[in-house]
């Protein structure tokens, strides 16, 4: 490798990661995935990663699994599989109800599936219920939010971040969820406690609205995704690998006479795809210009192996660059740990619990904001007020179970 070739690695790595801090490139329109392409491009054009090596840098059961379940979402959240389920459960319920509802369906919801999806369904729904109830939307919005960010760290399918862990530890789904699920049922609790106490306490009575009329949604379209879905999730809990299972039941679902293809294609996230492709390649390129080894050097006088010191490292890096950048540069550390399955349990604990602590802390969080502001406005302090102790409490409590049974 020519002498000039690890220099570039370097320079292209801290690069593309300052643009994932600050979110843009400084005066132009480059976002993070377009930063990780670009990224990816010129270790690849510089030769930091030979182009022989590209398919090897790629973690493809990841790709293939996030993939799937974009398309098996999409095609639910199409059917209306999530306005049903959400309509049947809150209907009818007392307006001081309505929060711990809202966080325990967003919550169980987003332990299953991708949390981003969950509140492109789940937020229009807040707003909805909570003017019905004569109700102000913001505490239902921070709830969805925050409970799909608590929700989703119970299992390997709740968030990308989670799916990347998932494959690299070769941690069953099963494993996973007895491990992280009571983390996330316990931080659903507290978010409740919390919301409830910064939000709605003191809130006057509310008026309920008379109900508008409703999306008929037939319970025979239903039929077809609550089969595949259950499939999946039985597939999940058998110890079917995620992608496979993930991908079959995708497949099944786009057998159909009814749903164009193309209403499905345009569910998927192709900027995450493409952000998580860019990762690999520059991850790939750090790690054959020998930074990886030099990160690992530097990491011993920090000692991550301690659990404490690894949750407070995973989650401040995963609020400055993101969790799924940050997850992507600690994975190196924990096959060095001496207990490796305690230390990808609490990466993924500590990367998905952290990004409730600001606003741009996950893109779960911005989904919700972007989908509201029409109807609503969450202030960047307003989401401060009740982030900073949600996420203290639940890091706090996912350590010390972490530290007891894993």
């Amino acid at each position: 490798m020519p002498n000039y070739v690890p220099i570039t690695g370097y320079a292209i790595f801290f690069a593309t990661y300052f643009v994932f801090a600050l979110g843009k490139f400084p005066g132009l329109k480059i976002d993070r995935p377009g930063a990780a392409f670009i990224g990816g491009v010129l270790m690849v054009a510089f030769r930091v990663l030979p182009p022989g090596h590209i398919l090897g840098a790629i973690d493809f059961p990841t790709v293939v699994l996030l993939f799937s379940m974009m398309l098996l979402l999409g095609y639910l959240h199409l059917a209306g599989f999530f306005d049903f389920i959400a309509g049947r459960i809150v209907s009818g319920i007392e307006p001081h109800h309505l929060l711990p509802g809202i966080i325990f369906l967003t919550g169980i919801l987003s332990a299953f599936f991708v949390n981003d999806i969950i509140c492109l369904a789940m937020a229009p729904f807040a707003i909805t219920a909570a003017k019905r109830m004569g109700l102000k939307p913001v505490p239902y919005l921070l709830a969805v939010a925050t409970a799909s960010n608590i929700g989703s760290v119970a299992s390997i399918t709740g968030n990308p971040q989670n799916m990347l862990i998932g494959s690299y530890s070769g941690i069953h789904y099963r494993d996973f969820l007895a491990h992280l699920g009571p983390v996330a049922i316990a931080g659903l609790f507290l978010d409740w406690l919390v919301l409830w106490l910064l939000c709605t306490r003191n809130a006057p009575p509310a008026q309920r609205a008379a109900d508008p009329p409703e999306r008929r949604i037939e319970a025979a379209s239903l039929l077809k995704p609550g089969i595949v879905i259950a499939g999946v999730l039985a597939g999940f809990l058998a110890g079917v690998p995620p992608a496979l299972c993930a991908a079959i039941g995708a497949s099944v679902m786009l057998v159909t006479r009814t749903r164009e293809p193309r209403q499905v294609y345009e569910q998927v996230d192709w900027g995450l795809l493409v952000f998580f492709l860019g990762l690999f390649l520059i991850v790939g390129g750090a790690e054959n210009a020998g930074l990886t080894q030099r990160l690992l050097e530097i990491s011993r006088g920090l000692n991550l192996q301690n659990s404490a010191v690894f949750t407070l490292v995973s989650a401040a890096l995963s609020n400055v660059v993101s969790n799924v950048p940050a997850v992507m540069v600690l994975k190196s550390f924990v096959p060095s740990f001496t207990n490796q399955h305690q230390g990808w349990l609490v990466l993924a604990m500590s990367s998905t619990l952290a990004g409730n602590l600001t606003v741009t802390g996950s893109v779960a969080n911005i989904i919700v904001i972007e989908r509201a502001k029409a109807e609503a406005e969450i202030t960047f302090m307003q989401y401060l007020r009740v982030g900073v102790p949600i996420t203290l409490l639940t890091l706090l409590v996912g350590w010390l179970w972490l530290a007891l049974v894993s």
